[in-house]
């Protein structure tokens, strides 16, 4: 199985969709905790509306997304309590949950892991990634 990854940071709504759309993805999983942005256009239901106009689905699972205490450490660079932070998230029964809808919605179409980090090394889409989808072949995009 193929899972494309994606961060909004620094980058326009038109550059994120022709990212997307060159890749041909068709569906845009939202692994935000919270799906709100200062950037215009990329809170969940203008971003669900803007990805909805160019034909790609868009789901928001909430429970793979970063607990505060994570993205506190993240902003501070502290990236051993993010990773031990999210290592704890992951394990809830609602995370494995949604790790196997995730699962099932990228095997169904081309999808695509969204968080607002650019460099995919610094976010936890790819430590749930190397935790949850070792067999899949990741691919980065960059809008």
């Amino acid at each position: 199985m193929k899972i494309y990854t994606i961060g909004y940071e620094a980058t326009t709504m038109a550059a994120f969709i022709d990212a997307l759309t060159r890749a041909g993805v068709a569906r845009v999983i939202d692994v935000r905790a919270l799906p709100l942005s200062r950037r215009p256009g990329f809170s969940k239901t203008s971003l669900a509306a803007s990805l909805a106009e160019a034909g790609i689905d868009y789901v928001h699972l909430r429970a793979l997304g970063t607990p505060k205490r994570g993205r506190d450490a993240a902003k501070k660079g502290d990236v051993a309590t993010l990773e031990a932070v999210y290592a704890e998230q992951l394990v809830l029964p609602e995370a494995q949950a949604q790790t196997a809808q995730m699962l099932e919605l990228a095997a169904e179409k081309p999808s695509a892991l969204l968080c607002f980090e650019r460099d995919p090394r610094h976010c936890h889409r790819t430590l749930l990634l190397e935790a949850e989808a070792a067999d899949a072949e990741v691919i980065d995009l960059f809008a």
